[in-house]
C-alpha cells in the first residue's frame, strides 16, 4: 500500500509540474506580442435554430452581436476577401485591424437574419455558395444573392455540389471550380474571385487549378492568422461553431489561431 501511495504521489507531482509548464508557457505567449496577420473566421448560418436543423454549426443572433461587439472593442474592422487581394498587389490600403467574415454554404439565414446584423454594425462578409443549392428550401435564393452582392456582401464559391474535392481525380475538381463560377457570373453575381474548399479539405494540386480558372483566393480549414505572405489559395480560417461558453470561448478561439501562428503549425 505504501509503494502505491508514493507511486501516486509522484504521478501527482509530475501531473502539478507538468501543469505549471503549460501555465507558464502559455502565460508567456499571452505576454508576447500579438502575431502579425489578419484573422478570417468561418461561420456558416447565423439564427435560431434547434439541433436537427444544423446546430453545430449554428451561431444564435445574440452571440454573434456579441461577437462583432469584442471586435468592435479590439479595434477590428470586417474588409472583404477582395479587399484582402487588392491590397496585397497594392491597390488600396488595409485598416490597422482587419479580420474577414466569412460563411460558408449559403443558408436563406445569412439573408433574413445575418445581413441585417452586419448593415447595423457597418461590417461587410464574404458568402460562399454551394451553386446546385441556390433557391433550395433552406437556402439562399438568386434575387437575395444579387441583393446581398448590392448591399456590399462579397459573393465566393463553395463548388457546385459541396463534395468533397480531395476523393476527386483532377478533371472532377476543375469541373466543380469551373461550373460553380459560371453559373454564379452568369446570373449576374459580380466576377468570382474567392473560393472556400469542402470541409477545409485541399491537395497540393487545387491551387494552380484555381489560378486556371479565374481564382484570386481560397480558403482552407487550417486554424490561423494569414499575411501578404501567406499563399493566397491556402488562407487559414477560424471555425466559430454553436458557442457553448459565450465571449470566453470565441477569445480562445482567436487565441489559438494566434498560437497555431506563432508555433507555425498549420492543421492539414
Amino acid at each position: 500500500m505504501r509503494k502505491k501511495d508514493s507511486f501516486l504521489k509522484k504521478i501527482r507531482r509530475i501531473a502539478l509540474a507538468a501543469g505549471f509548464l503549460l501555465l507558464a508557457f502559455l502565460c508567456g505567449l499571452a505576454f508576447l506580442p500579438a502575431p502579425e496577420g489578419i484573422p478570417v473566421l468561418e461561420y456558416h448560418m447565423v439564427a435560431d435554430t434547434s439541433p436537427e436543423d444544423g446546430w453545430a454549426y449554428n451561431v444564435p443572433p445574440e452571440d454573434f452581436r456579441d461577437q462583432l461587439d469584442y471586435l468592435r472593442e479590439e479595434g477590428y474592422t470586417a474588409i472583404s476577401m477582395l479587399d484582402y487581394m487588392k491590397a496585397k498587389k497594392g491597390k488600396a490600403e488595409l485598416p490597422p485591424r482587419p479580420v474577414i467574415l466569412t460563411f460558408d454554404d449559403g443558408y436563406e439565414s445569412n439573408y433574413t437574419t445575418l445581413l441585417p446584423i452586419l448593415e447595423s454594425y457597418g461590417m461587410k462578409a464574404t458568402v460562399y455558395m454551394v451553386t446546385n443549392d441556390i433557391g433550395l428550401p433552406g437556402y439562399l435564393t438568386w434575387d437575395e444573392l444579387r441583393d446581398m452582392q448590392e448591399r456590399g456582401i462579397e459573393i465566393g464559391s463553395h463548388t457546385a455540389n459541396h463534395q468533397p474535392l480531395t476523393e476527386m481525380d483532377r478533371s472532377r475538381q476543375e469541373e466543380e471550380m469551373r461550373l460553380s463560377k459560371l453559373l454564379l457570373e452568369w446570373n449576374g453575381i459580380h466576377t468570382v474571385f474567392s473560393f472556400s474548399y469542402p470541409n477545409g479539405a485541399y491537395d497540393s494540386g487545387m491551387p494552380e487549378l484555381l489560378a486556371q480558372n479565374g481564382y484570386l483566393t481560397a480558403v482552407t480549414g487550417d486554424a490561423g492568422l494569414n499575411t501578404f505572405q501567406t499563399d493566397p489559395y491556402l488562407l487559414q480560417r477560424i471555425n466559430i461553431p454553436h458557442p457553448r461558453f459565450g465571449r470566453m470561448e470565441f477569445r480562445l478561439r482567436l487565441f489559438k489561431a494566434a498560437v497555431m501562428t506563432r508555433l507555425g503549425i498549420r492543421q492539414h
